[in-house]
């Protein structure tokens, strides 16, 4: 099975928005830091 993450991008950085608001977010870094994560996870 393949898995494809659905990311948020605000500003150039990985977040969670909660219920769809910006006002509302949790912040997890750059996209390529979270690419570069995910490949030595084994993704």
């Amino acid at each position: 099975m393949r898995v494809f993450p659905a990311v948020d991008i605000l500003g150039g950085v990985c977040v969670q928005l909660v219920q769809g608001k910006r006002e509302n977010r949790t912040a997890y870094g750059t996209p390529l830091e979270n690419a570069r994560r995910w490949i030595s996870e084994g993704a």
